[in-house]
């Protein structure tokens, strides 16, 4: 292998690791595998419509236990939010702008012709 082959990958791996260490709010949202799938079942939601961890957990197809890990990313990013009062605790599509901006991304991207 050349010595600028060598470099240049570790140039890439270098700028790899700088950006894992410093997500962007894309990233750092991406970075799990499963809170894509998440983001992408509270698409289909009615508006309003309350979930328990356990039923979004149904909704989505993956473990209760995946949606208790990335609850509080959802919730930090604006995502979902608690319904107040409420035993077990039930939680909603947020009414933020992360939330328009990703219906809006999401009817972009669904709009692109194959």
């Amino acid at each position: 292998m050349s010595k600028s082959t060598s470099t240049h990958s570790q140039e890439e791996r270098d700028t790899k690791e700088a950006r894992l260490e410093h997500p962007s709010g894309f990233l750092y949202l991406t970075q799990h595998e499963s809170v894509p799938i998440l983001i992408d079942a509270l698409f289909d939601l009615p508006p309003g419509r309350e979930v328990t961890q356990t039923e979004l957990a149904e909704h989505t197809g993956v473990t209760r236990q995946t949606v208790s890990n990335y609850i509080d990313l959802l919730l930090e990013v604006e995502i979902v939010e608690e319904v107040p009062n409420t035993s077990p605790q039930r939680y909603q599509v947020a009414n933020s702008d992360v939330v328009q901006e990703l219906f809006e991304l999401n009817s972009a991207l669904n709009a692109v012709p194959e």
